[in-house]
């Protein structure tokens, strides 16, 4: 009975690593980076902390983010980082290994999601299962995707946005977008250094698109002060951002997102188009935090659109909850490690 206490639901995200532990809920939510000495590969640091050198690492230490776009980009860093996680929350015992459902983005590749359950055994997990994010999400969000009903998520991560329809425990038609809040990151970046010759941070850049950014135009804008280093005199400097910039910025990863959830939206069968135009589409993940994106997807699909009650959390939430019916959706899992 120990044992099944351990049981793991994992969101290994681009951005962080969220753990929901039965029993327990959400025990775990810290960046996915990992900081290395760069010599001997030596791991100095995981997560928080490790974030906190991102970018202020003197030349012998990088900070890693070891997940790109929702895949493992470096196998042995994903594998170290699971590792301190898992013991960080079940402890070092050998004999109560967890039972862990660990998620992964719709579109990834047999290879892809072969590596996320090589690392999850390799990181110490008795047994491992995969689920796909969206299904996950559906599940956290609160939706009985069991039931011979249409259900639309749109789960906008840090690397993927993953856009399904679900019916009778599976996925009817999805979309996989390597586009998401990161690339609003990226946009917001690549703006202001053009823009304004500023040369910003990723956290400068994130703090813009959470205080100000937004997906319409706003009656009043919003405006707040950024600082960064002047390519021209290479000095520090503040300058004032609105937040119609900052959607001038993103428009071209939102119209991606758009595009996405249009092609899944003309995939689907007439039998479940009306089951979603009555029950609207769900939005989770932290990415779909950002601004009037309800409103946005709302306003361009004529159907109504709504955040989730927890974005950050559901497909941690989702994998928690499949620990307690791992009979029943073994349909809906991917694929068990053998």
């Amino acid at each position: 009975m120990l044992g099944m206490d351990r049981s793991l639901g994992i969101d290994l995200g681009t951005v962080s690593v969220l753990i929901y532990q039965k029993g327990k809920g959400i025990v775990l939510q810290e960046p996915s980076v990992v900081s290395i000495l760069r010599d001997s590969g030596k791991v100095l640091a995981v997560g928080e902390e490790a974030k906190n050198m991102l970018g202020k690492t003197p030349g012998n230490i990088i900070a890693i983010q070891p997940m790109k776009s929702g895949v493992i980009a470096d196998y042995e860093i994903t594998e170290k980082m699971l590792s301190y996680f898992i013991r960080k929350v079940c402890g070092d015992s050998k004999i109560f290994r967890p039972e862990v459902v660990i998620c992964v983005p719709s579109g990834g590749t047999e290879v892809e999601k072969r590596a996320v359950l090589e690392a999850t055994m390799q990181a110490g997990a008795r047994k491992a299962y995969l689920i796909e994010e969206p299904i996950a999400a559906a599940i956290g969000a609160g939706l009985d995707i069991s039931e011979p009903y249409g259900n639309m998520i749109v789960n906008v991560g840090g690397g993927t946005s993953d856009i399904a329809v679900i019916s009778l425990g599976g996925i009817v038609v999805s979309e996989s977008l390597r586009v998401a809040g990161n690339n609003f990151d990226e946009d917001i970046i690549k703006y202001i250094k053009e823009k304004y010759s500023l040369m910003i941070g990723e956290k400068s850049a994130e703090t813009l698109k959470i205080e100000i950014g937004t997906a319409m135009e706003l009656k009043e804008e919003l405006f707040t002060d950024i600082r960064g280093r002047d390519l021209v005199s290479g000095l520090p400097k503040s300058i004032s951002v609105g937040s119609n910039e900052i959607l001038e910025a993103i428009s071209n990863s939102l119209k991606t997102i758009i595009e996405g959830i249009k092609i899944v939206m003309e995939k689907i069968p007439p039998e479940l188009a009306s089951d979603i135009a009555d029950k609207g589409i769900i939005i989770t993940g932290g990415g779909g935090l950002l601004r009037n994106f309800d409103q946005l997807l709302s306003k361009i699909t004529g159907v109504p659109a709504y955040l989730a009650e927890k974005p950050i959390s559901c497909v941690a939430l989702g994998a928690g909850k499949v620990l307690d019916n791992i009979h029943i959706l073994k349909s809906g899992l991917i694929s068990m490690y053998k």
